[in-house]
């Protein structure tokens, strides 16, 4: 698609209310489907439209109505409008659709923005080599978050002087505290790891083939074995969204998830795509305590972790960096 052709600005635009109106949670969670109906269109030997323009890209990618439009229409709803239905910009599973008609509307502003950004962003020298979808999130976050709360990037001063910094008080603060402690972190890590490295290593030697005869794109050859793990940990999240107690207390992996893929993408070796993972889990845990925990917004610790984490890997291991990939292959 066009960037800035008038259709597809049309679609940012129409993908940001929706966004706004189903709610963060909710529209990422239809994203992720989206997604992974789009990655077996393209192991079908499909079209990568759906993938890449429709779940990834400006129709409803998780920087535009698929998740993004929602955090800041929250953000709005809390901290200016004051008829958020939960009452705390940090609420992502409420549908915003019962606020009102400028709530929604900043959704699809709010789109349009993260659509422009997101063309400067591949511009711009190592900011490239982030998730330019999780660094969008992370930036545009944090300037909502100082627009209606005025508060600057770790949130609160005063919970940072009660808690310390990256204390949890007793998890009491905590960003999903049920799977916060170190321990279990690193246990999970090690799961989610093999398991998404499990996924790649049986998708992709079927979409090579596709790919090398023209049958698929390269640029859907490499996302789908990337991006599965990520969509299928994503739509777990029903389960947050829709129950409560100890059942809503499910894992959340996808961070994980995408980048043992990215690891093992870059390097061939399943074992780097596990540590890779584990370092994942206690880094979205760090981004927790930093980014989340004491603010009254919602930056997303995932998001957050593949932006930071994605950097990393690829300047580690891509061959016009430090190329250190070439020790396991």
């Amino acid at each position: 698609m066009e960037p800035w052709s008038t259709t597809t600005l049309l679609f940012v635009f129409g993908g940001g209310i929706a966004g706004a109106a189903f709610g963060a949670l909710w529209a990422v969670i239809i994203c992720a489907l989206i997604v992974l109906v789009g990655c077996i269109i393209v192991m079908s030997g499909g079209s990568d439209f759906m993938l890449l323009q429709v779940g990834l890209g400006p129709i409803f990618g998780p920087h535009v109505g698929g998740f993004g439009a929602g955090l800041f229409a929250a953000a709005y709803a809390a901290g200016y409008k004051k008829n958020h239905p939960g009452g705390a910009a940090k609420d992502i599973l409420s549908p915003l659709v019962d606020t009102s008609w400028d709530v929604l509307l900043t959704g699809g502003i709010y789109s349009l923005v993260a659509h422009a950004f997101l063309q400067l962003e591949a511009k711009i020298p190592i900011i490239n080599q982030t998730d330019m979808i999780a660094c969008n999130l992370l930036i545009l976050g944090l300037v909502t978050r100082f627009i209606f709360f005025k508060e600057f990037i770790f949130g609160s001063s005063e919970s940072i002087k009660k808690n310390g910094l990256l204390g949890t008080a007793n998890y009491s603060i905590s960003w999903a505290g049920w799977q916060s402690p170190p321990g279990r972190l690193i246990v999970m890590g090690i799961g989610w790891g093999a398991l998404s490295v499990g996924f790649v290593s049986v998708i992709k030697p079927v979409l090579d083939p596709l790919a090398a005869t023209g049958r698929i794109s390269a640029a859907g050859s490499f996302v789908v074995p990337l991006i599965i793990g990520w969509s299928i940990a994503i739509i777990n999240l029903i389960c947050l969204q829709c129950s409560s107690g100890s059942i809503q207390k499910v894992p959340i992996w996808h961070c994980q998830a995408l980048l043992a893929a990215l690891a093992f993408l870059l390097t061939g070796s399943a074992a780097v795509g596990v540590v890779a993972a584990v370092l994942a889990a206690l880094l979205q845990e760090l981004c927790a305590r930093l980014f989340y925990n004491h603010a009254s917004t919602h930056i997303d610790p995932p998001a957050t972790a593949i932006c930071f984490g994605t950097l990393i890997l690829n300047l580690l291991f891509k061959p016009e960096f430090l190329n250190l990939a070439q020790y396991f292959k």
